[in-house]
């Protein structure tokens, strides 16, 4: 790879605090090594919508210079100052494709990668850093076959991306996921109610197993174990009545399975293959209830787990990783993702994102008979336990 003149960096799929910190060192990095730096809005949508032929007032929506002015506060907030998109361009839908790359007798779902990669050298950009998780970068390692040089950061709440131990935004997620649980024992034993949790992760359950861990609450539900509804019951039963304060909590992944059943879904799919999760909390505090006699109080954390400001540790793991990411295209090297491994930062091939499935490893962290974690022996795992 040649002298890099021009980089580009978007953001895709979920927010998550830690965004715009890694946003703003790598634009002070570059700037301060030359570099010039244009930022896509609404992620991969902002490269597919952008038009070569088109005036300003139209290119301004989908993408923008970036100079350090731009971007010198955006980490004392949450979220993507460049918005975010789910837009997948090598499987595009009818009612995404742009209006301008519309034509007759045309099959969908479409991969438009053809158009990515002429936008980008119409631009002259020598380099793109996307950041985001499972499906942002399964479209960019699709990118990186095409030849297009990409430095990728990997973000998610749910900590699930392959490749890497930590994700943008899990520990802020864990953080805000423990200080609810901790804050709803208020109402929770105040009542001498069962109190269920459902917090964001689809198929990892990771977040459901460190918070409850942290948070010492008696049973955790994860995606990748499917959960007996009636044995759950007795569990809550025994619980609730061994505890002085007559109360009791479990934190449940809003993938998760009831025995026998399917997970819980609603809506369309997205342009990744993804409907809308939710419903297995209520469903299940509703069971409890039946079954126990047993009032729940429910509360499904959602979005409340990735709002705000990052806390300490994203925003290192942040600023870090766009500081590796600058390095890295620095040195001449592309086609790779940053990551942490055994707590150490390092950067994986790009297309390592498609070569397996990051999950809770049961066997060594998870009582599958009591849901509940089981940590032990620890010594020489590094700190997220991987």
């Amino acid at each position: 790879m040649g002298k890099i003149r021009k980089l580009a960096i978007l953001t895709g799929g979920g927010d998550v605090p830690g965004l715009n910190s890694a946003m703003k060192q790598i634009v002070f990095r570059a700037k301060t090594a030359g570099i010039e730096v244009v930022g896509f809005r609404r992620g991969w949508g902002g490269v597919v919508n952008y038009r070569p032929d088109a005036d300003d007032a139209w290119n301004r929506q989908w993408l923008i210079p970036l100079d350090y002015d731009d971007v010198r506060t955006i980490d004392r907030t949450g979220g993507t100052f460049l918005h975010t998109s789910r837009t997948n361009p090598a499987a595009v839908r009818e009612s995404d494709m742009p209006v301008h790359l519309r034509k007759p007798f045309m099959e969908y779902p479409m991969d438009i990668t053809d158009t990515v990669v002429a936008n980008l050298e119409a631009l002259e950009i020598d380099a793109l850093i996307p950041i985001g998780g499972d499906d942002t970068l399964s479209y960019a390692a699709r990118l990186n076959e095409a030849g297009y040089p990409q430095i990728a950061i990997p973000k998610t709440m749910d900590n699930d991306v392959y490749g890497t131990d930590y994700c943008i935004g899990f520990g802020t997620a864990i953080t805000r996921s423990v200080q609810a649980i901790n804050d709803l024992r208020t109402p929770i034993g105040s009542h001498e109610r069962v109190g269920l949790i459902e917090l964001f992760g689809r198929n990892s359950g990771e977040t459901s197993l460190i918070a409850s861990y942290l948070a010492s609450v008696q049973r955790a539900i994860i995606s990748e174990v499917p959960f007996d509804i009636e044995k759950l019951a007795e569990m809550i039963e025994r619980d609730k009545r061994s505890n002085p304060s007559n109360y009791t909590i479990v934190t449940m992944s809003e993938g998760a399975v009831p025995a026998g059943g399917d997970v819980m879904e609603t809506g369309e799919a997205d342009a990744y293959g993804h409907r809308k999760l939710g419903g297995v909390g209520q469903w299940a505090s509703h069971r409890i209830t039946e079954l126990t006699g047993h009032k729940v109080t429910y509360q499904q954390l959602g979005y409340m787990m990735r709002c705000g400001a990052p806390d300490s540790l994203d925003r290192m793991v942040a600023m870090n990783f766009g500081n590796l990411a600058i390095d890295t295209l620095l040195d001449g090297r592309s086609g790779v993702m940053t990551a942490l491994r055994d707590g150490k930062y390092t950067t994986v091939g790009l297309d390592t994102i498609t070569d397996g499935l990051k999950r809770v490893e049961v066997d060594r962290f998870y009582d599958i008979d009591e849901y509940r974690p089981w940590i032990r022996n620890v010594e020489n795992l590094p700190m997220f336990l991987k």
